[in-house]
């Protein structure tokens, strides 16, 4: 069995917390990182052993001992960065969110299309135990007819506060940062919402602070989803239906999440025992892009371009029902 030689684009915490997982991923090797300095690149690679420390993402696109790289760059620059490596044949895992709008995303997957390379966007959370026992519960049967979803992420950001957070050319803001988890999360169990009703609070940059957003669905389902920068939220989701309710506590898009069952109105919750792995939960999506590249696949089949193409079409309606704009708009 062939043995996946992955490079990671971008030496940040993201980037760090991938490579830290990388030692559970069998039959797969990490053997570059590109950074836009050679200083940060031998920094990382120090960190976390590479054979290839590249001063620039060019270079480390074109390496030919590359196979497949992992996208961790600010969200601005997953298109271009998806470009680059696609142009130069290597698959490509992208972090969320996939790109800053519908038009660079339909780019994105007709290039990988046209060249019959291998591309999908990192949603870590699909493949994690909890969220598949989640959707298992849901598809048997166990909670009835899904009725509601309550879904909120929100922090106030540590000092020194990155830049990405709030900079609108960085595509800073809630919704594309953490929010984006909310409305996969909803979609998820609902599917997509007849009505997007979302409103915003503005940083002092002009990217929403706070977002608040509504799914409505003409069965009567609702979603309210909640994120923010500005108070410590819970960041749990309940999922509701007519003969029991499913919550996944904080932090509900990691594999620290439990899940919590309740089968009745004031019935004691149920701890759902799932499978738990060391390290942060990066490995589940890395082992899955190693078996579709094994299979010659250049789509996954869990993380669809359909499943991506909604997920920002999404993303754009309620961006623009909330009135949240940027330059590559």
């Amino acid at each position: 069995m062939k043995t996946i030689r992955w490079g990671i684009l971008g030496a940040g915490r993201i980037a760090r917390k991938f490579a830290s997982d990388f030692s559970l991923v069998e039959d797969a090797q990490l053997v570059a990182v590109g950074s836009r300095s050679q200083e940060s690149a031998d920094k990382f690679g120090e960190e976390f052993p590479v054979k290839y420390r590249h001063d620039s993402y060019e270079a480390l696109a074109q390496n030919p001992e590359v196979d497949a790289i992992y996208i961790a760059t600010p969200h601005n620059l997953h298109y271009e960065n998806t470009l680059l490596c696609l142009q130069n044949n290597k698959a490509v895992l992208c972090e969320k969110p996939f790109a800053m709008n519908t038009r660079q995303t339909i780019e994105m997957i007709s290039l990988a299309r046209e060249k019959k390379v291998f591309l999908m966007e990192a949603l870590w959370t699909k493949f994690h135990p909890h969220y598949k026992k989640m959707k298992e519960m849901v598809g048997d049967g166990t909670l009835g007819e899904i009725r509601s979803v309550l879904a909120n992420f929100g922090f106030i950001p540590p000092e020194p506060v990155p830049a990405r957070i709030f900079d609108p050319e960085l595509g800073g803001g809630t919704l594309m940062d953490i929010g984006i988890y909310n409305v996969f999360m909803a979609m998820s169990v609902l599917g997509k919402p007849d009505h997007i009703d979302a409103v915003m609070t503005p940083a002092s940059t002009g990217v929403d602070e706070t977002c608040a957003v509504l799914f409505r669905y003409n069965n009567g389902a609702l979603a309210q989803l909640f994120s923010t920068f500005s108070s410590n939220l819970a960041t749990e989701v309940d999922i509701c239906g007519s003969k029991g309710r499913i919550r996944l506590t904080s932090r509900f898009y990691e594999t620290s999440s439990t899940v919590e069952y309740y089968p009745g109105r004031f019935d004691t919750k149920q701890i759902i025992p799932v499978e738990k792995e060391p390290g942060f939960g990066y490995q589940y999506e890395a082992r899955h892009v190693n078996d579709c590249l094994r299979k010659g696949l250049t789509e996954s089949d869990v993380v669809t371009f359909a499943d991506t193409l909604l997920l920002i079409e999404t993303l754009d309606k309620i961006r623009e029902t909330a009135g949240i704009r940027y330059s590559s708009d």
